[in-house]
């Protein structure tokens, strides 16, 4: 009887992710796959623990302008698309790597807000104050990683 249960629950989860799928835009490339989503959803909950993470549309845009240099993090299901259109061609300008999620809900989840936030823009080091040498470090190798895969999955596409 126990499997049955967990059955049922593998069966609503894939109909989750079925409609996260059918929700998303088709500008929607580069779009990570699930491990490199992983991944990426991890370093935005670190680098907002760090205070490393720039939340939304307006602030990202104003911190790529200023030219602060890290991973924009795009959502995928966006309605309507043209709120971030201009989110990509920005970020090819300013030679930052860009990467699409699933869904903006677990974005917010990983950015630690309970809004659901279009994209979030994770920065290498904090923009005030300075963290211990050891954290810095983690969360450098941490972003790098992450850069160089995201960069790797969009040379593959272009």
């Amino acid at each position: 009887m126990g499997g049955s249960d967990s059955e049922g629950d593998r069966s609503a989860h894939k109909e989750k992710e079925k409609k996260k799928l059918q929700a998303l835009s088709p500008i929607a490339k580069p779009l990570a796959g699930k491990k490199l989503s992983k991944k990426t959803l991890k370093l935005v909950r670190k680098a907002a623990e760090h205070k490393c993470l720039k939340r939304g549309v307006k602030e990202v845009v104003k911190s790529i302008r200023r030219g602060n240099k890290g991973v924009c993090v795009i959502a995928g299901n966006i309605t309507p698309i043209d709120v971030i259109t201009h989110v990509p061609i920005l970020c090819e300008e300013a030679e930052i790597p860009y990467v699409y999620v699933s869904s903006k809900e677990d974005l917010a989840n990983a950015g630690a807000t309970k809004r659901p936030t279009c994209c979030v823009l994770v920065l290498s080091k904090p923009t005030k104050g300075e963290l211990a040498e050891d954290e810095q470090k983690k969360l450098k190798a941490e972003h790098d990683q992450v850069s160089t895969e995201v960069s790797a999955l969009a040379a593959s596409l272009f």
